[in-house]
């Protein structure tokens, strides 16, 4: 087999970058080691940045975003028993973002690929990735038993954190920076209406809770928990307890309860490697880079690599010029870096950590206060949430 890029990984940032490269007239073919049905079943975070929706529409999957996604203008801070309003739209000139799960951003892009009659290879066992440091890559994989080999002109590894691509990277080239945060977060999904008809993000003595949702009627709350809790021990009943607790007494009182249909808890961590192109293989979204949740940017970050890389190889390909692709790392790692010290910053924020003294929870509190009563912080807050231009 031939093509001219190989796709490792068929997540959304695997999916979008087939999508647009068969928009620019580039051959593709995407090799994933799970099953579709497994790829849609990871629940992962859905508020989207104007730019990231940008992209969904250039690859023409975005009607049923415009139809069933939730367009947010705001969310809300809640502490010492308080909520304070972030005004995104009226602070950044009318940028907004876009609350839609990443499921079905995964879903809308699968049912494109399928249509276009696309090739996508699931269940790719032993894949491994060779020769990319000289002009044809080859990646070779097992299905059903039985050796493939697929030659390329480029490869891209967007196949998470915990894929071959990363690791098929040189070790003397590649450098790595690292942050575990001390706790998780415990998140449950329900079919139950959100609290608030936008994002609530709480600071309290007992940690650190998020309310949000997935639709008008399907929501997704969490809560701060010790890294050594186990999820079996935490009973929707003992969940919701522990959430009222932390809201403020109005929103705690309007708090609809109901079954947990998913239940999990997630470490937290910042990584970044360094760099993400090695020769004609790159890197992108969780490959390369993993933020905490707080700040709303993993997916996000994912898409503007694959604007990067998207537009270098339609570059490439269309006048024939390696600028974009010789760029392409220099070009991502700087908006990953903005976007790690914002998802650090809200984590610092809004979170209790187990070292934290009588001082820290006072500067934790000023820097709230200030937060809400500056205009120009308040500024800084809601162009960093809504995104960083591309």
């Amino acid at each position: 087999m031939r093509t001219q890029v190989a796709i490792i990984g068929a997540g959304p940032s695997g999916l979008l970058l087939g999508q647009l490269l068969h928009s620019y007239g580039i051959d593709a073919v995407i090799l994933e080691r799970k099953d579709p049905d497994y790829v849609l079943s990871r629940i992962r975070a859905g508020v989207l940045e104007q730019g990231m929706v940008g992209l969904l529409e250039e690859a023409g999957v975005a009607a049923r975003l415009h139809q069933e996604a939730l367009v947010h203008d705001g969310f809300e801070i809640a502490f010492s028993g308080k909520r304070n309003r972030i005004d995104l739209k009226g602070s950044t000139g009318g940028k907004v973002v876009t609350v839609y799960g990443q499921t079905e951003v995964t879903r809308d892009l699968m049912e494109a690929r399928s249509a276009a009659g696309l090739t996508t290879i699931y269940d790719a066992a032993d894949v491994s990735l060779h020769d990319f440091d000289g002009e044809t890559p080859k990646v070779r994989w097992t299905k059903d038993g039985v050796s493939h080999e697929l030659t390329c002109d480029f490869i891209a590894g967007c196949d998470g954190f915990h894929g071959v691509s990363r690791q098929s990277a040189p070790a003397s080239s590649l450098q790595t920076f690292e942050r575990v945060y001390p706790f998780g977060w415990l998140g449950v999904l329900s079919d139950t209406p959100p609290v608030s008809h936008e994002l609530i993000y709480v600071n309290h003595d007992r940690g650190f809770a998020l309310c949000s949702m997935r639709s008008a009627h399907r929501s997704r709350y969490y809560v701060q928990c010790p890294l050594s809790d186990d999820v079996a021990d935490w009973s929707d009943e003992r969940f919701w307890t522990e959430l009222k607790s932390r809201l403020d007494a109005e929103t705690a009182h309007k708090l609809v309860t109901g079954p947990s249909i998913e239940k999990s808890i997630a470490p937290l961590r910042s990584f970044v490697a360094e760099p993400m192109r090695f020769g004609r293989l790159f890197l992108a979204g969780d490959a390369a880079h993993i933020v905490p949740p707080t700040g709303a940017k993993g997916l996000n970050l994912a898409a503007s690599d694959i604007y990067y890389l998207s537009r270098a190889l339609r570059e490439f390909y269309g006048e024939k010029s390696k600028a974009g692709i010789d760029a392409y790392s220099a070009n991502a790692l700087r908006r990953v870096w903005k976007a790690e010290r914002f998802s650090w910053w809200m984590t610092s924020m809004l979170h209790r950590f187990p070292d934290s003294d009588a001082f820290s929870q006072r500067i934790q509190t000023a820097e709230l206060d200030y937060l809400i009563s500056s205009k120009a912080a308040t500024t800084s807050l809601a162009e960093n949430y809504v995104g960083l231009p591309y």
